[in-house]
C-alpha cells in the first residue's frame, strides 16, 4: 500500500487526498498548528493524523503539496530539510521558475520532485478534475497511479518538469484574469445603469476565446485601434473610481502590435514573437 503525506487539507487538497485514499492509498495528514476546519476536513476525508511531520514523511512514499502559491516554497524547503528521499508532487499554482527552485531543493536532499497543475474543482460528489504531471517518468507513473480510476483525472506531460506549472500559469492568467474583468466591467455598467444591456450583450459574445487561436492574427491587426479604445476604457472606469489597471496593461499589450496594422495574414508565430519583450 502507498502512504502518503498531504500538505495540507484545505478545500481542495481534502479533495484531492480523498481521492487518492479511495483509491487505496493511505493518506497521512499533520493536525499540529492546523485549525478546526482543517481538523474537520481532514477528518472527512479520512485522514489519517501523525503526530509530526518527521513522522508522517518517515511513512511515506510520496508528498502531495496542495497549498497556497506564496507556501510552497517554504514547504517544500521544510520537507527537504527533513532529508525526504520519496516523491514529493508540488500541485501548487506556481511559476514555473518557482517550480524550478522547488525541485532544486528537494533533489539536493534526496527527494525526486514532479511537477503537478489540477484543473477543475475540488473532485468530490459528482464532481471531476484533472491532474497534469511532469518530471522523471517512474515518479510521475508513481503519482499517476494515486488517481487512475478516481474523479481527478491523471494527465501526463510528456516533457520537462515545470510545464504543468506553466500550463497552469498560462490558462489561470486567463480564466482569473477575465473573471476580474468581468467585475470591474459591471461595476462600471452598474454605475451608469445598463447592467441589463451588458449581460445581454454578454451572451452574444464567443465562449471557447482560449481554445481558438486562429482569431489572434486578426487581433494583431486591428490592435491599432483597440489600444487607444483600452485606453478610454481606462479613463471610465478611473472616473468611475474603479480599477483601471487591467485596461491600461490591456492598451500597453496592444499596442505591441501597431507594427501589424490592418494586416490580417500575420503568421501566428509573429503575434506571439511580438508580445515578447526586445
Amino acid at each position: 500500500m502507498t502512504t502518503v503525506t498531504l500538505l495540507h487539507p484545505g478545500d481542495m487538497g481534502s479533495a484531492v487526498a480523498e481521492q487518492a485514499r479511495r483509491s487505496g492509498a493511505r493518506v497521512l495528514w499533520v493536525p499540529a498548528g492546523r485549525s478546526a476546519s482543517t481538523k474537520a476536513r481532514a477528518e472527512a476525508a479520512g485522514l489519517i493524523p501523525a503526530p509530526d511531520l518527521a513522522s508522517a514523511l518517515a511513512e511515506s512514499d510520496i508528498v502531495l503539496s496542495i497549498c497556497p502559491p506564496a507556501a510552497a516554497e517554504d514547504i517544500a524547503g521544510l520537507v527537504a530539510s527533513h532529508d525526504f528521499h520519496g516523491i514529493y508532487a508540488d500541485a501548487n499554482a506556481i511559476s514555473p521558475q518557482r517550480m524550478q527552485r522547488i525541485a532544486a531543493r528537494l533533489e539536493s536532499s534526496g527527494a525526486v520532485p514532479v511537477d503537478g497543475a489540477i484543473f477543475g474543482p475540488p473532485p468530490r460528489g459528482t464532481k471531476t478534475a484533472r491532474l497534469y504531471l511532469a518530471g522523471p517518468a517512474t515518479a510521475v507513473h508513481q503519482a499517476e497511479a494515486l488517481f487512475t480510476g478516481t474523479h481527478l483525472t491523471p494527465q501526463i506531460l510528456d516533457k520537462p518538469l515545470g510545464s504543468a506549472s506553466a500550463l497552469k500559469m498560462a490558462f489561470a492568467g486567463y480564466q482569473k484574469a477575465a473573471r476580474a474583468l468581468a467585475a470591474v466591467s459591471h461595476a462600471l455598467a452598474q454605475e451608469h445603469g445598463i447592467t441589463e444591456e451588458l449581460t445581454a450583450e454578454g451572451r452574444t459574445m464567443a465562449a471557447a476565446i482560449l481554445a481558438d487561436t486562429d482569431y489572434l492574427p486578426s487581433v494583431a491587426a486591428r490592435a491599432w485601434r483597440w489600444a487607444p479604445e483600452m485606453q478610454e476604457v481606462a479613463d471610465s472606469l478611473k472616473a468611475a473610481g474603479l480599477p483601471s489597471d487591467l485596461a491600461e496593461a490591456a492598451n500597453s499589450t496592444l499596442s505591441r502590435w501597431n507594427q501589424d496594422k490592418d494586416n490580417f495574414d500575420v503568421p501566428l508565430d509573429d503575434v506571439f514573437g511580438q508580445l515578447r519583450e526586445p
